[in-house]
């Protein structure tokens, strides 16, 4: 069953940066509400997307250094990586159709 992955500074490079395929991280921190609303939409994203996109999510208050070295200026944010390298992003909550179609043109391109 597929699994949004938390990642830290320790886990970043070999979850996100070394994955295969491409990975959708969000940048989130505990007391962000919109990052709570969107926390369920990523999970069930994880099940229909297994095996097709890796979907990760990286607590900014823990490991701040990583926010600041991809420009998250405002969570959540929702980085789009494929072969380590940084392609595209959305800020803010965006609702589950938003980001299937951001998901499925990432997979397509």
């Amino acid at each position: 069953m597929g699994d949004v992955v938390t990642v830290s500074g320790q886990t970043w490079e070999k979850e996100v940066l070394k994955a295969t395929g491409p990975v959708v991280v969000d940048f989130w921190a505990p007391w962000c509400g919109p990052c709570k609303m969107i926390a369920p939409v990523l999970a069930d994203l994880a099940i229909d997307y297994e095996g097709k996109v890796k979907i990760c999510k990286l607590n900014t208050d823990e490991n701040p250094d990583i926010g600041s070295r991809y420009q998250i200026m405002g969570i959540p944010t929702l980085l789009f990586l494929k072969d380590g390298v940084a392609k595209d992003k959305i800020v803010g909550a965006a609702p589950k159709k938003q980001i299937q179609e951001k998901i499925d043109a990432f997979i397509a391109g």
